[in-house]
């Protein structure tokens, strides 16, 4: 996994994800083992093997997050330029075909989310805005074919 660069919301949510999983989730689990290995023979003990598979994905989940909490760099808002859109850029676009306009905030994959405008800068849309400035007019390649945006406005 390589670097994962986030906003303070982002890390602060990683680090309640992980916490949650490892106060909560973990010693439920766990618990949830303990009661099944009181009933009986573990050969034939569907809940058993349940949990344990449980615990198995609760345990690469754990490790996942703990691997990405390692890689991930804070972004500094006072040190992104908005001169070009880059990571952390709130976007505001116009599609060229509709004249639609829309505003999206360039955010790392794992705070990526459409409902709050949040889009991850590995998205073609995302991908085909990088690098552009105010009043460029881009071609973004997507699944469906390509669309014409130009871009209205860049800022935090």
């Amino acid at each position: 996994m390589g670097v994962m660069y986030l906003s303070e919301e982002g890390l602060s949510k990683l680090k309640c994800d992980l916490e949650k999983l490892t106060k909560v989730e973990r010693p439920a689990i766990s618990k949830q083992i303990a009661e099944a290995r009181d009933k009986g023979d573990l050969s034939e003990n569907a809940e058993y093997h349940a949990a344990k598979e449980a615990q198995g994905m609760l345990e690469m989940k754990i490790s996942r997050l703990r691997e990405s909490l390692v890689n991930s760099r804070l972004v500094d808002k006072n040190k992104i330029d908005t001169t070009s859109v880059q990571l952390m850029n709130k976007v505001k676009i116009k599609n060229k075909n509709n004249n639609q306009v829309m505003e999206y905030f360039l955010v790392a994959e794992t705070e990526a989310n459409l409902k709050e405008g949040k889009i991850a800068i590995t998205s073609p849309i995302a991908k085909g805005l990088l690098g552009k400035k105010v009043g460029d007019v881009v071609d973004v390649r997507i699944p469906s074919g390509t669309i014409r945006f130009e871009i209205i406005g860049i800022s935090l």
